[in-house]
């Protein structure tokens, strides 16, 4: 389907404007950058609100309001930093010296050598005096020294950039600044850690179970769910995820008991774990589900699966390394499979084992491949690829976990082993939604989000603690758990309108392939065509398709 959207470009300007301006700016916490970007997006704030939003036709409308967003919400947490870098930026008042010296390195002004040295080994003083125990107030909590710290690892980034730029191509800098460049850079690694540990004793850290997270507080938890189009409070998206809780529950208790173990779910679940193949084997039976995946959605022709998709798909192993944040299955471009490797000691091997068996996969692998995860990379790749500037996990997750929801309605499980499987990972995504609101309002500790996995989840405890690490210490959002179940309960609910207007299922799941990546509230306006205006403020109550 070809683009027809004139906002196309003006969106992939946006975007390069951004990583121009971030490929200059390498000191991401600085008074500097802070500015810079602040300039950037009041001058896009600008251009949008002078472009006639009523000349547009529907799908440059969406384009329109999806620019403006992106905007607004890469505004907004670049104030929250900014707040943040305010509270810390005096740690490193001691290096107004030489910012003009890394400033002017990007035009290669040649800097006096002799001067610059004298600046360098003033500031190693400046940082001794520093960390003395009777100069060093602690800081309210760790949060805010590990921004002080990351303050001070950005100048450094910055000063080891001007000083690569002169080191031996001039042969005056080199002999005045090596020494006393590197005195400084090794203080400064010094002081960054120094930093990062000098915060007051009532701030606990770690809980006990070696995962630190940073907790965002309610106010960016609601800030964050109004700019991915989700009209909910954390509040109520707990309340729709204890109701999916207990749906699968009962679920279970109907598959327990078609294995004999009566109401004992969490007995069942230990029978089905032990259903796992033996090692060397898991990339065949990932194969096998695949197979049965595919056949099953066309058979019933579901969607557009093309040939070319089915060929490119790639398979790999995952490192043990990245096991323990990653303990299941990842996907994309390839299917990337987590299963015991040599070194891992046995208890952790059994629960590698246990955690990926058939049964839990049979919900994994078309929800990593086709028509999950490797078809959107597919799809994306080749129609409105301008639109992957609006990634949302709601849409990228919340896809392929729309697909565990129609395979279940459909029939797709037919054993109870197969049943517990599949209600194990949906179980698993209603858990994801408490436990990762609850962490970011500073109601949970990662412990907590742990035992919750164990005990209400039926998790082995090395696979919650690898998802909860996942979940707090990785480069996921904080609402990206979340958008497993709401994204899936929200295509869901689409679904069902366009059925009712007399689309086809594959009209439907082609149709969202072919638009791109977007919030699905801004594909429901699409699709049906829902009146626009360019301050659009989320609305649609996706929920009650579930209640």
């Amino acid at each position: 389907m070809a683009q027809n959207s004139d906002l196309a470009d003006r969106i992939d300007e946006f975007r390069a404007d951004t990583r121009a301006l971030n490929h200059i700016y390498i000191m991401k916490e600085s008074e500097e950058y802070y500015e810079r970007f602040n300039i950037l997006y009041d001058n896009w704030h600008n251009r949008l609100e002078k472009m006639d939003f009523s000349t547009l036709n529907q799908q440059e409308k969406v384009d329109y309001i999806l620019l403006k967003n992106s905007v607004t919400k890469a505004d907004y947490f670049l104030d929250q930093e900014y707040k943040k870098y305010l509270e810390v930026a005096h740690v490193v008042d001691f290096t107004a010296p030489l910012l003009s010296f890394i400033q002017e390195r990007r035009r290669g002004k040649r800097p006096d050598a002799k001067n610059l040295a004298k600046i360098m080994q003033d500031a190693t003083k400046v940082l001794d005096n520093a960390m003395r125990p009777s100069n060093s107030k602690p800081f309210k909590d760790w949060q805010t020294a590990d921004k002080a710290s990351s303050v001070v690892i950005s100048f450094q980034k910055g000063l080891k950039n001007a000083f690569d730029f002169y080191y031996s191509y001039d042969p005056d800098f080199t002999w005045w600044v090596d020494r006393p460049y590197n005195l400084l850079y090794d203080k400064l690694t010094v002081y960054a850690e120094f930093l990062k540990e000098n915060y007051s004793k009532n701030s606990v850290k770690d809980d006990g179970s070696g995962i630190v997270g940073k907790p965002i507080g309610i106010d960016a938890l609601q800030e964050s769910l109004e700019m991915e189009f989700i009209p909910y409070t954390p509040e109520e998206l707990i309340k729709v995820a204890q109701t999916q809780y207990e749906w699968c529950k009962q679920e279970m208790i109907k598959a327990s008991r078609e294995l004999g173990y009566g109401d004992d779910w969490k007995a069942a679940l230990e029978h089905v774990k032990n259903t796992y193949v033996p090692e060397g084997e898991q990339p065949e039976a990932i194969m096998e589900l695949y197979k049965e995946s595919v056949d099953f959605i066309e058979e019933r022709d579901l969607i557009t699966l093309p040939e070319l998709a089915k060929e490119t798909w790639g398979m790999e192993m995952m490192s043990p390394e990245r096991q323990k944040v990653s303990p299941f299955f990842l996907g994309g471009r390839d299917i990337i499979i987590s299963y015991p490797t040599q070194e891992m000691d046995h208890d952790y091997k059994m629960m590698s084992m246990r955690g990926n068996n058939p049964n839990f996969s049979r919900a994994v692998v078309h929800h990593e491949l086709l028509p999950g995860h490797n078809l959107q990379y597919f799809m994306t790749s080749r129609h409105k690829p301008y639109r992957n500037a609006f990634y949302t996990p709601f849409w990228t997750e919340g896809w392929a976990l729309y697909w565990e929801i129609i395979l279940w309605n459909k029939g797709f499980p037919q054993t109870p082993e197969q049943k517990m499987g599949m209600l194990f990972w949906r179980i698993h995504r209603c858990a994801r939604i408490i436990f990762s609101l609850k962490f970011h309002m500073g109601e949970m500790t990662p412990q907590e989000c742990i035992d919750m996995l164990v005990d209400e989840v039926g998790h082995e405890y090395a696979n919650a603690e690898g998802e909860v690490r996942r979940s707090f210490t990785t480069s996921y959002p904080p609402l990206y758990q979340l958008a497993y179940m709401m994204g899936g309960l929200q295509f869901y609910a689409l679904r069902n309108e366009l059925l009712a207007e007399g689309w086809s299922e594959k009209e439907f799941h082609d149709r969202v392939m072919h638009e791109g990546r977007m919030p699905i509230e801004m594909l429901r306006s699409l699709l049906l065509d829902l009146p626009l205006n360019k301050n659009h403020k989320t609305s649609w109550k996706f929920s009650t398709a579930f209640n």
